[in-house]
């Protein structure tokens, strides 16, 4: 027994996370994320394994996510800005809209109900989809960003979204700037100065979220101390992050050898792929 959890549950549920962030690393190198767009469902599949319960499956993916995003987001910007192509002025713009958002979207994770969680991420990442399907390039809004009050209408309206998904912002970012006219490397590269904004204070606010919570399922490992701190699996965090960035650049071999709209179109189609698999679990 470790902490009242049987041994040979832990060894389980330790060797799971090792595979599923292998996975997950071979997926973001094939498909060039890092994000909740991989991870929360590949987590949502474990933790169903492991027995954690639906009511809050799908909040203790989320959380997990955001505490994953943290490291990479780090990583992420500081090569970017290292590389001059990070535009400061918009960060500046969207930074205290988007923490707001974030503060918001977790007090929302206390009270919402799993459903909320899954619907989310099945609108956000079908937009995604759609537009990496058949998106073109004269898919636009203008030539040129939009004014500073809807700069920081839709900075919040990220957060709030990037924390109900455990995503690091990216996705949604991307997607505003390429609508105005942003060529899409200083959208990746702008939006990686997202990650960390979103991520420390969505982690925090999913411990203060799930805390209770756990407390509500007392029979279930995955949720309790020391594995987990409310919606954050501390297991999860500690054995996905190595495994994720060591099986990454076999991704990305992989993505280097296909042509750009193939990666496109076959990231598209995993995002349907996810949609349709929580979308089935919300009707049934």
């Amino acid at each position: 027994m470790f902490s009242g959890i049987p041994v040979s549950e832990l060894a389980w549920l330790a060797a799971a996370l090792l595979a599923a962030g292998a996975l997950t690393g071979i997926l973001a190198g094939v498909f060039g994320v890092g994000g909740g767009a991989v991870v929360v469902p590949v987590l949502y599949e474990l933790f169903r394994m492991v027995g954690v319960p639906e009511e809050v499956r799908m909040p203790l993916c989320v959380g997990t996510s955001l505490a994953i995003i943290i490291p990479t987001s780090i990583r992420s910007f500081n090569a970017h800005r290292a590389h001059g192509a990070v535009d400061l002025s918009i960060i500046r713009i969207w930074a205290a809209p988007v923490v707001l958002g974030v503060v918001a979207g977790s007090f929302i994770a206390r009270y919402a109900p799993a459903d909320l969680f899954k619907g989310v991420f099945v609108a956000v990442a079908g937009v995604s989809a759609v537009r990496l399907l058949f998106g073109r390039d004269s898919w636009k809004l203008g030539d040129d960003m939009p004014s500073t009050l809807v700069m920081r209408l839709y900075g919040t309206l990220i957060g709030i979204l990037s924390s109900l998904m455990g995503i690091g912002g990216g996705q949604l970012s991307n997607l505003f700037m390429t609508f105005y006219g942003r060529p899409i490397h200083q959208a990746v590269a702008t939006s990686s100065g997202l990650g960390l904004l979103i991520s420390v204070p969505g982690a925090l606010g999913y411990i203060y979220a799930g805390w209770p919570r756990a407390a509500e399922f007392p029979d279930v490992a995955a949720l309790q101390p020391p594995l987990a701190l409310g919606y954050v699996s501390l297991i999860g965090f500690i054995l996905f992050v190595p495994t994720s960035i060591w099986t990454a650049p076999i991704g990305a071999r992989i993505a280097h050898a296909l042509p750009k709209r193939k990666l496109e179109v076959a990231f598209g189609v995993f995002l349907l792929t996810v949609c349709l698999r929580f979308f089935v679990s919300l009707v049934t």
